[in-house]
């Protein structure tokens, strides 16, 4: 099938306007979000100040009626000092101050009802903002790629007539990746902080009922709680990208990792490197993490292994990877054929490796394991890269 470079242009073309229209229309959406947090932010801000008044003036009244009611029993017990005139008087102001204490808590309980509710409804609010701002964040990273770096797949394409679905393989890898941090945050930090705001009301209410040994029991809680959230955050940003990869090189991230894979999925794991270890360009060390990341990662889910092994070789103008299993194995041929599910992460590996010119071998049976081995050129030009 031959490539059509204008066919290409128009699609990206018309990819980037529909997606320039969407972002638009979420940024207005966003900002309706916004208006009304802002509205909403202030009414709440004002009841509850109305509801701070309110119970300091509930607190006066009770006192005052406490006080009235004392001074018509001592009226009306006293007929000798106190006229009728007396006790009436002392009657009807226990009575006023009653019904005004009765009303005012009333409003009290309406206030705090309508406090409770605003709280829910800034939280909902400030939820849909976070959503389109990262929405809105995550469309403008892909426009910026597909306006830049997808604008020379045409070239690309003229040159490799083979690798027709490079572009598409591309934006849904990037789309899956995506999906995956999404995930990862909205169950692991999102949940958490959503647990620290209840559990900050909480402690609000302790100390407004001067509950102090709860608050402090609550407090050291808490701050388990935001150290545990904060290790998590940390676990998401070094899947992103490892800030040891750039400082430190492939070799003491990749066993950094090997030996966080070996804790965290108690599968006794050996790490071995040959030949002249050398640093490599930072495309082509992320690549190779990756692959082994998630060569690892496919052994666990599936393989059940015992034992792995991941050895490094270094060569001339090549890097060899050899990450072999003792676990369930399987039929490399049926596998390849059927193409199911459980194939997409080594079908995905192999596209990796081909994109960057190199060659990967699996050596596999049922019971008997598996072995990967990966030979990738180093001496890539930088615009392959």
């Amino acid at each position: 099938m031959e490539f059509q470079a204008d066919a290409i242009d128009r699609v990206i073309k018309n990819t980037i306007d529909v997606m320039e229209s969407s972002k638009y229309q979420i940024f207005e959406i966003l900002q309706v979000a916004r208006d009304e947090l802002v509205a909403l932010t202030k009414e709440l801000q004002r009841v509850m100040e109305e509801t701070d008044e309110t119970l300091q003036k509930v607190d006066k009244l009770e006192l005052q009626y406490h006080r009235s009611r004392i001074r018509l029993t001592e009226v009306s017990r006293d007929f000798v000092r106190y006229s009728e005139k007396d006790i009436r008087i002392a009657y009807e102001k226990a009575t006023e101050l009653q019904l005004e204490l009765m009303m005012t808590r009333e409003r009290e309980a309406y206030l705090r009802s309508r406090r409770d509710e605003l709280q829910l409804r800034v939280r909902g609010v400030e939820n849909s903002v976070e959503r389109a701002e990262s929405i809105g964040s995550q469309m403008s990273v892909v426009l910026e790629y597909l306006s830049g770096e997808l604008g020379q797949v045409t070239r690309i394409v003229e040159s490799a007539k083979n690798r027709q679905m490079i572009g598409l393989k591309i934006i849904l890898a990037q789309e899956e990746e995506r999906k995956r941090i999404a995930r990862e945050i909205h169950d692991g930090p999102a949940q958490m902080l959503a647990n620290l705001v209840l559990r900050t009301e909480i402690v609000e209410r302790m100390l407004v009922k001067q509950e102090f040994g709860l608050v402090q029991d609550e407090v050291l809680d808490l701050k388990g709680q935001v150290r545990y959230s904060l290790e998590e955050m940390r676990k998401v940003i070094f899947n992103l990208r490892p800030m040891a990869l750039d400082d430190l090189g492939l070799i003491p991230t990749l066993r950094k990792y090997v030996h966080d894979y070996e804790e965290k999925t108690k599968i006794r794991t050996s790490f071995e490197t040959r030949g002249k270890e050398h640093r490599l360009s930072s495309a082509m060390e992320a690549a190779v993490y990756r692959l082994v990341q998630e060569a690892l990662s496919n052994a666990a889910k599936h393989a059940f292994p015992s034992y792995v092994l991941v050895e490094i070789t270094y060569q001339a103008q090549l890097i060899k990877i050899v990450v072999k299993d003792n676990g369930l194995g399987f039929n490399v041929k049926k596998i390849s054929e059927q193409a199911n599910r459980e194939s997409f992460g080594l079908v995905g590996m192999r596209e990796r490796v081909e994109l960057l010119e190199g060659r990967m071998e699996i050596l596999s049976a049922e019971n008997q394991g598996t072995t990967i081995v990966i030979h990738i050129p180093t001496n890539v030009e930088k615009g392959k890269e």
